[in-house]
């Protein structure tokens, strides 16, 4: 067995991983990657964020051909099989993954592919092809293997008509009729990609709202359009039994109800992947859902082994574990170090649905006065030109200082144009405010002229006191 010795291992190339291990190697740091796929990217690139957002825009594609009449005069309203739709957005994973490995390459990153295990808490074993095996020490390690698909043994997903949010992508057939367990982000967003491609679905829900936390006016509009869309959404709904048959899959549910369809997804919690990292051989130990616990600095129980992305949970976004990543490293560094805790939510439901900071719900339930400013993008100019006329921009601030508590977009491009919310939210003293959109020129037309309208929305709001 070779042994190598390196001053930072980082395990996983998602987004996590690969920050930390770019800030290490920029840092002069012998670094070390171990990727268990034949592939860099984690599940990001090649099962979750990067593959479903791509299968979104080419549906949204469709829609777009099906439902506008300029296009009539070039055909007819156009079927396709979800493998030719899937097919299509392999280009855009086979982009990332190239681009991806050079970035090791060129930071002279050594890339070990296989399962890595802990020896002691400075050596890993790495299991490759054909047994091969390498020996790694390190002085500091990271961790960012990320998480999959919880997948409950009482369902049986060797069943080819069953599947989870990973296998999901490997749909082989065209199915009619589609039941989604778990009305989380990812299932909702599924709920949009089928239904855009005309399947009936049936979106399952355990609890009595879709997103709670999201701003209640905001979860509203994506359950209006969802349905509108034809999704059937079934709240406070249990599974008793998933039975799989040679040509469909029957649900029976806790309430009696009894649901067939061609297909089924279950897209109900994510499992943190740690079960073969041998973490009893170094006294670290993860949660019930294979989470590993760290303190403000990303540091678990043993200082110089740092975790990072959605092995440690919350908030289990790419974005975030870049972030969570770059810092986790920066304090195995010693360089300036922020603890990631403001993060924008982007979901990539049709249409799509991002915010930042405070709902209404949390300023009522704190007492907070606040006020509200509106801009309907069906009265924008530049949404009226591209047709995408669904959706608001919503400012929620204070009454009196006009300090911006909170932004909510819902409609076409809501995750790009929440960012400039976020960023004015994030200034210091009286730059934070609502005034800073009334006094701003916006280019015309534009999305991002939303601000302006709905500064103007809400102050009018206020002086009409």
């Amino acid at each position: 067995m070779a042994v190598h010795n390196y001053d930072v291992v980082v395990i996983g190339t998602g987004p996590a991983g690969e920050s930390a291990a770019i800030n290490a190697a920029k840092h002069g740091k012998r670094v070390a990657v171990i990727e268990k796929q034949s592939h860099v990217g984690g599940n990001c690139t090649h099962w979750g964020t990067i593959p479903s957002k791509a299968l979104r825009h080419q549906v949204r594609q469709i829609m777009s051909f099906n439902t506008n009449s300029m296009f009539r005069d070039i055909g007819e309203p156009r079927w396709f099989s979800f493998p030719k739709v899937r097919e299509r957005s392999r280009v855009t994973i086979d982009q990332q993954v190239v681009m991806r490995t050079n970035f090791y390459a060129r930071n002279r990153i050594d890339l070990y592919q296989g399962i890595a295990r802990f020896k002691d808490e400075h050596t890993l074993v790495v299991r490759g092809s054909a047994d091969k095996q390498d020996e790694l020490v390190a002085e500091q390690i990271v961790i960012a293997t990320g998480s999959r698909p919880y997948r409950p043994a009482d369902i049986d997903f060797r069943h080819p008509r069953i599947y989870c949010s990973d296998t999901i992508l490997g749909l082989q057939h065209s199915p009619r009729t589609l039941i989604i367990f778990g009305a989380g982000v990812i299932g909702c967003e599924y709920a949009s990609i089928f239904s855009g491609l005309g399947l009936k679905v049936d979106l399952i829900n355990n609890r009595d709202s879709l997103l709670s936390f999201l701003d209640d006016e905001i979860s509203d509009a994506l359950s209006y359009h969802l349905r509108k869309h034809g999704v059937l959404i079934r709240h406070n709904e249990e599974y008793e039994r998933v039975e799989g048959t040679d040509n469909g899959v029957t649900v029976h549910l806790k309430s009696g109800k009894r649901l067939r369809a061609d297909a089924f997804l279950w897209a109900n919690g994510r499992t943190g992947n740690t079960d073969e990292l041998g973490l009893e051989n170094i006294g670290l130990k993860a949660n019930g859902r294979g989470q590993l616990q760290v303190d403000e600095h990303y540091r678990t129980e043993i200082p110089h082994i740092v975790a990072a992305g959605d092995v440690i949970g919350w908030p289990s976004l790419a974005s975030a574990a870049y972030d969570q990543g770059l810092n986790a490293c920066n304090k195995l560094l010693e360089s300036d170090f922020r603890y990631v805790t403001e993060v924008p939510t982007g979901i990539y439901t049709i249409p799509e649905i991002s915010s930042f900071g405070r709902t209404e719900r949390e300023l009522t339930e704190a007492q907070v006065p606040y006020e509200v400013g509106h801009a309907f993008f069906k009265d924008t100019a530049r949404a009226q030109i591209t047709g995408d006329t669904v959706g608001m921009l919503k400012i929620l601030f204070d009454q009196e200082s006009l300090e911006i508590y909170g932004i909510h977009c819902f409609g076409d491009q809501a995750s790009e144009i929440v960012h400039i919310g976020q960023a004015i939210m994030q200034q210091e003293g009286a730059a934070n405010t609502l005034k800073y959109f009334v006094n701003t020129t916006f280019n015309y037309p534009t999305m991002a002229e939303a601000y302006r309208v709905a500064a103007q929305n809400g102050l009018n709001r206020v002086f009409q006191r």
